[in-house]
């Protein structure tokens, strides 16, 4: 009976663990399925977008030095979070259904709630601290369990440890659930402090929230409010409204010039991430704004349509020849179709007036190295040398300039460069054996032999 006892022990142990990492996972804000299913879309003028929204919060609310990062998930669903004190995490589909600035915005206010307060440490604190209590459920389980079998009654054994074992599960489900909500109230109020501060409206936020209620309302219904891990939709509505009111700043609007770079944005990914046909019944021949033209420029060079596809940004090259990302569109075109030295002078073009983005360094050393990879080695170097320092896990940046270092015949530094690729794409071994051969032809303690010192002893934590 003793043997049998430990065993269905055993057996309960591992579900109670089972149930308390599913809690952990279920409200921990932790990388969701789709980032690995859709990956990370990577695009300079969503990003500069994006940066100019995030940067007058991010100060706003003491966060400027933090260095944030905001990282755009290929999910089409209405989504963002955070997971720490420097990384957000916004999906694609919030992008395309965020119809003005102001309503990305708040979702942005209300993430970097998350952060200034630090909410994801003191998760992971409140659940350290039910650690306590889930020892105890252990210890009310084996009591429960051992006093049932002193008692011979055999047939309640496992019912005596479950029940023990799920009334504390319930509990600590309720109180990491109470904080989880407490979290979301305060990064309610922060994010209106902080579109307050920088003189934007909290009306966007609102509308999204109403968005969202609305979506998920019938199943939220007949739901216990008290193991909900975000206050009850409409409630936390009506009180947002309520102060966002008082705001002298709540009925303004987003500026033309602003609304035209958002609505670009979107007709951009809306071009990317539908199918051709798709795009064209949604941005009629019949419409001829910017945004509709750029979507279906994009559509038809993704249909196989070049000509007509450069004919379009044509057009919107001549209507507005300052829009740097027009000719990064335009390039990117002709250099993915294989005319990589007409696409050339477009990319420099761009980067002439953007010559922050990154980005487009990488593409133009795409390009000058498919146009030709011996003739234009030495610029490669000095472009993604420069990228580098800014896109420092650039998969594609380290791979090209270990092809540029190769047509120069620096075998070393191209080994070196193999070494980042591999180590930013998980394979470690790999990139150990890269930068252990690379090593072994650089001065000892020069800049070069750091770098692959580093990657030999680097250590997953």
């Amino acid at each position: 009976m003793k043997h049998r006892a430990n065993k269905l022990f055993i057996g309960l142990r591992h579900r109670f663990y089972a149930n308390i990492i599913l809690c952990i996972f279920a409200f921990l804000m932790v990388l969701p399925k789709p980032l690995n299913a859709a990956g990370l879309i990577r695009d300079a003028e969503t990003e500069t977008l994006i940066r100019a929204y995030s940067n007058p919060i991010f100060s706003a609310a003491n966060l400027s030095a933090q260095n944030i990062r905001i990282h755009i998930i290929g999910s089409r669903s209405f989504n963002a979070f955070v997971v720490d004190g420097q990384n957000m995490f916004i999906h694609v589909g919030a992008l395309m259904q965020s119809k003005t600035p102001n309503e990305l915005i708040g979702i942005i206010a209300h993430e970097t709630g998350h952060i200034a307060g630090g909410h994801l440490a003191g998760l992971r604190r409140q659940i350290a601290r039910n650690q306590g209590t889930a020892l105890v459920c252990q210890v009310l389980g084996i009591l429960a369990t051992t006093a049932a079998v002193a008692s011979g009654s055999g047939g309640n054994v496992g019912s005596a440890g479950i029940a023990a074992l799920s009334g504390c599960g319930s509990v600590i489900q309720r109180s990491i659930l109470a904080y989880r909500r407490a979290h979301e109230s305060a990064a309610d109020q922060a994010a209106l402090a902080y579109l307050n501060a920088t003189g934007q409206s909290s009306k966007g936020m609102i509308e999204t929230f109403e968005y969202l209620a609305d979506q998920g309302l019938a199943s939220l219904k007949y739901v216990d409010p008290y193991i909900q891990s975000h206050p009850m939709p409409r409630q936390r509505i009506a009180q947002l409204r309520y102060l966002a009111e008082q705001s002298s700043h709540y009925d303004k609007l987003d500026s033309p010039e602003l609304q035209l770079r958002h609505d670009m944005m979107r007709a951009k990914i809306i071009g990317y991430m539908n199918r051709p046909q798709i795009v064209f019944n949604k941005f009629k021949q019949t419409d001829t704004s910017y945004p509709a033209q750029y979507a279906r420029a994009i559509a038809n060079y993704r249909a196989g349509n070049l000509k007509e596809a450069l004919r379009g940004m044509d057009r919107l090259i001549a209507a507005m020849p300052q829009n740097a990302y027009l000719y990064e569109i335009k390039g990117q075109f002709l250099f993915e179709k294989g005319f990589a030295k007409e696409g050339i002078p477009l990319i420099r073009k761009a980067l002439r007036l953007t010559p922050n983005e990154h980005l487009m360094r990488i593409l133009l050393s795409q390009a000058l190295l498919s146009a030709n990879a011996k003739k234009h080695a030495d610029e490669v170097i000095v472009q993604l040398k420069k990228a580098l320092v800014f896109e420092k896990s650039s998969v594609t940046g380290y791979r090209l300039l270990a092809r540029a270092y190769g047509e120069k015949g620096m075998v070393a530094q191209a080994r070196l460069a193999s070494a980042h690729r591999y180590l930013f794409e998980g394979k470690l071994t790999d990139a150990k054996a890269q930068a252990q051969w690379a090593i072994k032809n650089f001065r000892r303690g020069s800049a070069a032999w750091i770098q692959a010192d580093d990657i030999i002893n680097f250590k997953p934590r």
